[in-house]
């Protein structure tokens, strides 16, 4: 049974932990409602505690964790102010909650494909010409890198990444750079594996070219369906790499 001390100490880490929460949910609510919004100046800090019923150096705590995600940010002297948070700010935060649940991989891998036919529907309506020729561009680094593991798959991450872009969701994006951490190494392992499966070249030129019409051509029918065939097609061609790595007699010694 904890001594009194021990209570005292966790009930004190509760209530800060409590009162942490509610300066967060306070900004969050202000900024649903439009009470506040960029560029405004919050309340002194004594007013501000006072408001929300906590403690200084605990506001203090919760504004400097804001400020580090580019929430708002404290000017010296002059007060704290509501600010944009930078797009990569948020990924390196999101980075961060993804590496505590790892062993989730698969949900990860879920998430991107959920993700980019998100996207790609929403690229059909948005995507601009300069999104046309940047993916354009990786189509011909694709061709170039064919037979090159590391380059080739940093190509074809390049694309799925411009239609990310295309879709001019910085939401999107944001979780997306977020994932990208974890899956470009995934990229580079997959192809690794897969480049000497028979048909390879055309589903890593042809069918990223298709996906590139289908965008062009603004059907998200055509382009949501290619591009669950292009990851089935995917898995399909590691499934065939991975059994024939199985199957292979193992050199004499």
């Amino acid at each position: 049974m904890p001594a009194d001390s021990d209570l005292n100490i966790i009930n004190h880490k509760e209530t800060a932990r409590g009162d942490y929460t509610r300066v967060l949910a306070f900004l969050r609510d202000q900024l649903l409602t439009g009470k506040i919004k960029t560029g405004d100046k919050l309340l002194p800090e004594r007013d501000l505690s006072a408001l929300l019923n906590v403690s200084r150096p605990v506001l203090r705590e919760a504004l400097r964790a804001l400020a580090m995600i580019g929430a708002v940010e404290v000017r010296h002297g002059a007060g704290t102010y509501v600010t944009t948070p930078d797009a990569s700010s948020l990924s390196d935060f999101f980075s961060f909650v993804l590496v505590q649940h790892g062993e989730q991989f698969d949900d990860i891998l879920e998430a991107r494909i959920a993700i980019e036919h998100h996207a790609i529907r929403l690229a059909c309506a948005r995507a601009t010409q300069s999104d046309y020729d940047n993916m354009s561009r990786i189509l011909d680094r694709i061709h170039d890198t064919i037979e090159d593991a590391q380059q080739g798959a940093d190509a074809d991450f390049a694309f799925h990444t411009a239609i990310v872009t295309a879709a001019r969701s910085p939401a999107l994006s944001t979780i997306y750079g977020a994932l990208s951490r974890f899956l470009t190494d995934l990229h580079f392992v997959r192809r690794q594996r897969i480049l000497q499966v028979t048909g390879i070249r055309s589903y890593l030129i042809d069918h990223h070219a298709s996906l590139l019409d289908a965008i062009v051509r603004r059907d998200p029918a055509a382009a949501d369906r290619l591009l669950a065939e292009h990851f089935q097609i995917g898995a399909d061609f590691n499934r065939r790499a991975v059994l024939s790595q199985i199957k292979r007699p193992s050199s004499p010694t």
